[in-house]
C-alpha cells in the first residue's frame, strides 16, 4: 500500500519533511480541527514514518522502483 522505501526519499532532507508534516497535520486536526480520529491516524503514521525514514533507513539504489 504505502512504498516507503523508494529512491525519491534517499536525501535525508525528505523523510525529516515527510515526519514533520505528518507529525504537524495531527495536531491541526487535534487542536484546530478537533477530530480525535484523523489527528490518532497522522500522529500513527507519523511514528511509522519516523521508524522507517529516520531509525531504520538503508538507500535505496536509484534503478530500483
Amino acid at each position: 500500500m504505502l512504498k516507503l522505501r523508494h529512491p525519491f526519499f534517499n536525501p535525508l532532507w525528505r523523510r525529516v519533511a515527510v515526519v514533520v508534516f505528518t507529525a504537524a497535520w495531527g495536531m491541526v486536526e487535534l487542536f484546530w480541527g478537533a477530530e480525535l480520529f484523523w489527528a490518532i491516524v497522522f500522529f500513527g503514521l507519523s511514528g511509522v514514518c519516523a521508524w522507517v525514514f529516520l531509525y531504520d533507513w538503508q538507500d535505496v539504489p536509484e534503478d530500483q522502483d
